[in-house]
């Protein structure tokens, strides 16, 4: 086992300022497309330039977007995040609709998760004492040792009457009922 995980900065996963919980808000703050006009490694994100980057602004307005040509260079996608992480994203050679996939993929991210060693995978503002609840937090620990099926802990005892039961026991006491009425009379 490897221990390179101890130079990777520690975090959690988490929904920053409660993200979701009231309203949502778009992680992604900036978004820099940088592309050659004419080498052909380019073709896909020109492509995605000229038919989806108006779209793509108006639907996210909170997010700026740049246009960065440069000569002679291999396309490439860096994405800014409101909690300051970077991520850049190689874009040779993809074709327009794996970049409009890949767009999608920043868009609804939070940051790079991934540089990050993770310490628990649950997070609350409010840790609790006790530990985590589990199905088995508040059972009857005689149900450790009791020997099953028992009617003791079986779900019969709690389960209602179904109507079906309710008419058989009422057309019994009706049938027991016509009897005597035909033997007393």
């Amino acid at each position: 086992m490897s221990n390179s995980n101890l130079f990777l900065k520690s975090a959690f996963v988490r929904a920053p300022l409660q993200n979701g919980v009231g309203r949502y808000v778009c992680q992604l703050q900036r978004i820099v497309l940088k592309f050659c006009k004419s080498h052909g490694g380019s073709r896909g994100i020109r492509d995605f330039i000229e038919q989806d980057l108006v779209n793509f602004a108006k639907q996210n307005p909170s997010v700026v977007v740049y246009l960065k040509p440069r000569r002679h260079r291999s396309p490439a996608v860096v994405a800014e995040y409101l909690n300051g992480d970077r991520v850049w994203m190689s874009m040779h050679l993809k074709t327009h609709s794996e970049i409009t996939k890949w767009i999608e993929v920043l868009r609804t991210q939070q940051g790079d998760v991934s540089g990050a060693r993770l310490r628990k995978y649950q997070y609350t503002d409010h840790p609790s004492l006790q530990g985590p609840w589990t199905p088995f937090t508040f059972k009857d620990p005689e149900l450790n040792v009791a020997q099953l099926p028992d009617p003791k802990f079986g779900a019969n005892n709690r389960i209602p009457m179904s109507a079906t039961e309710k008419l058989r026991i009422m057309f019994e006491k009706q049938k027991i009922s016509d009897e005597e009425v035909k033997t007393g009379e």
